[in-house]
């Protein structure tokens, strides 16, 4: 698997937890989850541009 793919993959599931433990820290009213999940959601956005910016130049 070229490592675009793995980025991109990598990206979109840390985006996924993101989003799962803001919601939890959202329902369970803890601020520090609520922060980790956003952290760790924006950095999968981050992973997955790169992945797919690599892409772009395999080609």
């Amino acid at each position: 698997m070229k490592q675009s793919v793995k980025d991109e993959a990598k990206g979109t599931l840390h985006e996924v937890k993101g989003k799962i433990k803001e919601k939890v820290g959202r329902v369970t009213n803890n601020p520090d989850l609520e922060v980790e999940g956003q952290d760790e959601k924006v950095a999968g956005k981050v992973q997955k541009k790169i992945g797919q910016v690599e892409k772009v130049f395999e080609k």
